[in-house]
Order: C-alpha cells, then sequence, then structure tokens
C-alpha cells in the first residue's frame, strides 16, 4: 500500500508540474508556475482596489493624460484581450510604478522627473507591463509555495481560495500599507522585463534608443535617493544588456 500511495504521488506530482509550465513571451523562457491566468487576475483585481483606496489619484491633467494614451499604445500591441487595462497616476513623490495581474497599471509623479519625454515614460510602462505579461509575480508566489511544500501549491492547482494566498499574492506583488513599492524581483526578472519592454516600445512605435537615457537619467538619480533603487538596481550592465536587445531587434529589420 506504501508503495502504491508514494507511486500514486509521483505520479500526481509530474502531473502537476507538466502541466504547470509556462513560457515567457519574447525571450520564451520555461517557467513553473502553479497559479492559473484567472486566480492571479482576480488577486490583482482585489489587490488593486484596496492599494488605491488611500491614494491621491491625478485625474484630468496633462501627465494624467499622457499615462493613460501610452499605456493604452502599448496596451495594443502586449495582445492580451483577457486584460481590462486600467493606468492612473499617483500623487506621490516616489519615483516608482507597477502593473498588477489583467493590465492595472499606476505610475508615480515622483518618476515623471526622469523620464522626460513620452518614450522615456513609455520606457517605464512598458518595463512594468513585461512583468505582468511574464507572470513574474505568479512565478514568484509559486516559489515562495514551493518552499512551504507540494500541500500548498497542490491547493491552488485545485483553485483553493484562502487568505494566505492573497496574503503570498500581495507580497510577491508589493502590494500592502506602501503603494505600489516595486517588487522585488530578482535581477533575472528584472533583466526580462527590460528586454520585453523593449520589444513592446518597438512594436508601439516608440524610440528605443530612449529607453537608455531613461535608465542613464535613473543612475544620476540613484545619487539623490530615488526609491526605485531599492528595488531595481541599475548598472552599466544593464544599459548594456538594453543596448543588446536594441541591436538584436535592428538585425532582423
Amino acid at each position: 500500500m506504501t508503495i502504491i500511495k508514494n507511486t500514486f504521488l509521483i505520479v500526481l506530482t509530474a502531473f502537476i508540474f507538466s502541466a504547470c509550465i509556462h513560457k515567457t513571451p519574447y525571450t520564451n523562457r520555461s517557467q513553473m508556475i502553479f497559479m492559473s491566468s484567472h486566480e492571479e487576475m482576480a488577486l490583482g483585481e482585489k489587490s488593486y482596489k484596496e492599494a488605491l483606496t488611500n491614494a491621491k489619484i491625478v485625474h484630468n491633467t496633462k501627465e494624467a493624460q499622457r499615462v493613460k494614451i501610452i499605456g493604452q499604445r502599448i496596451a495594443q500591441v502586449a495582445q492580451r484581450s483577457d486584460f481590462k487595462w486600467e493606468f492612473n497616476l499617483v500623487d506621490d513623490k516616489q519615483a516608482n510604478a507597477f502593473c498588477l495581474p489583467g493590465g492595472k497599471v499606476v505610475v508615480y509623479t515622483g518618476i515623471l522627473k526622469y523620464a522626460k519625454n513620452d518614450d522615456q515614460l513609455a520606457t517605464v510602462i512598458s518595463h512594468e507591463i513585461a512583468h505582468a505579461l511574464a507572470r513574474h509575480g505568479a512565478e514568484r508566489v509559486s516559489q515562495n509555495m514551493m518552499q512551504q511544500g507540494i500541500g500548498m501549491v497542490g491547493n491552488l492547482v485545485l483553485g483553493a481560495s484562502a487568505p494566505q494566498y492573497q496574503n503570498a499574492f500581495n507580497q510577491a506583488y508589493g502590494v500592502g500599507t506602501n503603494l505600489g513599492v516595486m517588487l522585488p524581483y530578482g535581477r533575472m526578472q528584472e533583466t526580462e522585463a527590460d528586454e520585453i519592454g523593449i520589444y513592446l516600445m518597438h512594436k508601439a512605435g516608440y524610440n528605443i534608443y530612449e529607453a537608455v537615457k531613461f535608465w542613464q537619467n535613473m543612475s544620476e538619480g540613484k545619487q539623490s535617493g530615488s526609491d526605485f533603487f531599492s528595488t531595481h538596481p541599475s548598472s552599466s550592465k544593464r544599459v548594456e544588456d538594453i543596448r543588446k536587445t536594441i541591436e538584436k531587434i535592428n538585425s532582423q529589420k
């Protein structure tokens, strides 16, 4: 009986793992994600509403309109008809932005002094949308669940809904008492979001060379204590990687 039980668990685990392999757009990297897109977007919607409850949303200004126009232009090339896109500018001095699953994008006014034109603002928005398209948050949730054991992972796969799943989701997406604290993505995910973001910018018709200038602006801002760098590392390596992506795009023309 023990052998049969163990065999069943091995087969079940193998089935779960095989059913949860995903590929990131553009980079085509394999991911292990145990949360369905439906569950991810439902949690994203809930977290988004909670996050904006105490936020000072900027309405009917030139800058707020820029965020919406640029965001919608990028959304058109993202090819996610299942996303219910929203773009908001929030009055906050932090140099930050984020995108939750389902296309819920928030840009802080603090980042506008570094994004000096529409192409550079498109760099910010494309980068954050790239994180959502690549499901980096769900990937982090899955990694956290794996650390807690296959039992919790199994519950997620079966669609269980419980407070701890929402908490794990909020932690992965940096949603909580501090609105829009940028996600503590790993270096690999940051590089991937940069690359996917450049492709999105290119498809949307923005000047991809401005992405280099934006990150150079942010590097200068690091000296003045920009909050963005608490979770968004910037370096000459980052700029170098972006330039390689631009070269790759140019070689395909």
